[in-house]
């Protein structure tokens, strides 16, 4: 039998939270922003795009927009039909950047609130430049911060 995972659109939200949480801690640490995080912000482009559009989770109401061909037997999708007005799509391109900004404000709060953590894993960082995941809860356990499931 195939699991099927169902995510909440709080689950969404934290995703994106954490997926703006380099580019905001180099926000606070540096007071300026590097090409480092691109990847990271793509993918929170491309998450809050799919919640407007395809899961309809956002304040647009339980609709989705845009139609979709897929390759079925290749799982990907090939091209994407507008079939929504120009003032949807201001409203979609809206409801993308309130999503983002949320999340922002939400990353920037928690590398605020700690501190102490991030400048010990800028540290290492500046040391090593890469941490595997062990590494890095082994150098946050001080500071009682639990790990976090990734529902995306």
């Amino acid at each position: 039998l195939e699991e099927h995972q169902l995510t909440t659109r709080s689950q969404f939200l934290a995703d994106l939270a954490v997926m703006l949480g380099g580019y905001s801690a180099e926000e606070k640490t540096f007071g300026d922003i590097t090409t480092g995080a691109s990847s990271d912000l793509k993918q929170a482009s491309d998450l809050a795009r799919m919640i407007v559009t395809r899961f309809g989770m956002s304040g647009l109401g339980p609709i989705t927009f845009g139609k979709t061909e897929e390759l079925l037997f290749l799982g990907k999708e090939i091209t994407t039909e507008k079939n929504y007005s120009e003032a949807t799509a201001v409203k979609i391109d809206q409801e993308i950047a309130n999503f983002i900004d949320q999340a922002h404000q939400t990353a920037k709060k928690i590398i605020s609130s700690y501190q102490a953590a991030l400048k010990k894993v800028a540290a290492a960082l500046m040391e090593r430049e890469t941490i595997e995941g062990e590494e890095f809860y082994e150098l946050i356990k001080e500071f009682d911060l639990k790990p976090i499931e990734s529902y995306s």
